[in-house]
């Protein structure tokens, strides 16, 4: 995580995207998620949603998650560095060699018990929306997982899927691109995006709204 992304940023960001939902907006939308077969938590702030998130990880799961700046923002991502009841895949993966072990990670990263992350837009109508370079935690996030958990600030609650894409390409796209230019010397870019609209398995995936702005 950088300190400030916005700071490297050389257009204008839609601010509107930045502004968290009223009541209103998010109960309707946290209904048409359970309609769906999506498990939702309310959290008041980033704090509460990492107790939530902590305790849904079931013990002795292996865990995984990406680059997320909602997992670093709400303190999720250094609390599973430490000691816990559950095995944390990512630093296996880091340890691991690209070359001799390409497979071994690709499997590794695909279909870990539970996966970790956050999405771009969720729309009033239930849809989960994600936009990713590499597209490494998508394949997770739709089918790869046992249970998916995703941290969501009520300020990427958007009207419908065409304010969804707008979402990405006026706001959370130029944030991620100057985090990823930051952190990795390389850009990032929409390459792939996961729309999930049901989820198929009960239980499954769970979304943790939280009513501060948290992540892009």
């Amino acid at each position: 995580m950088i300190p400030d992304p916005k700071a490297a940023i050389d257009r204008p960001l839609n601010r509107r995207f930045a502004t968290l939902a009223d009541e209103v907006r998010v109960k309707r939308t946290a209904a048409a998620l359970e309609a769906n077969g999506i498990d939702v938590i309310r959290a008041a702030n980033a704090e509460e949603a990492r107790r939530i998130v902590l305790g849904l990880i079931p013990a002795g799961s292996e865990v995984h998650h990406g680059a997320s700046q909602s997992l670093e923002e709400s303190g999720i991502a250094a609390e599973l560095e430490k000691p816990g009841d559950f095995e944390l895949i990512r630093p296996r993966i880091w340890s691991m060699d690209r070359e001799t072990q390409a497979d071994e990670i690709r499997r590794l990263s695909a279909s870990p018990d539970v996966m970790l992350g956050s999405v771009h837009a969720v729309t009033e109508a239930g849809s989960l929306v994600t936009a990713s370079a590499s597209g490494s935690q998508l394949g997770p996030y739709a089918a790869g997982a046992g249970k998916v958990i995703l941290v969501v600030g009520t300020q990427k609650i958007v009207s419908d899927l065409d304010e969804a894409f707008r979402r990405i390409d006026e706001y959370a796209f130029p944030l991620e691109d100057a985090r990823a230019e930051a952190a990795y010397g390389v850009h990032s870019a929409v390459n792939k995006v996961l729309i999930v609209n049901r989820e198929w398995e009960p239980g499954r995936t769970s979304v943790v709204l939280v009513d501060e702005v948290v992540g892009f």
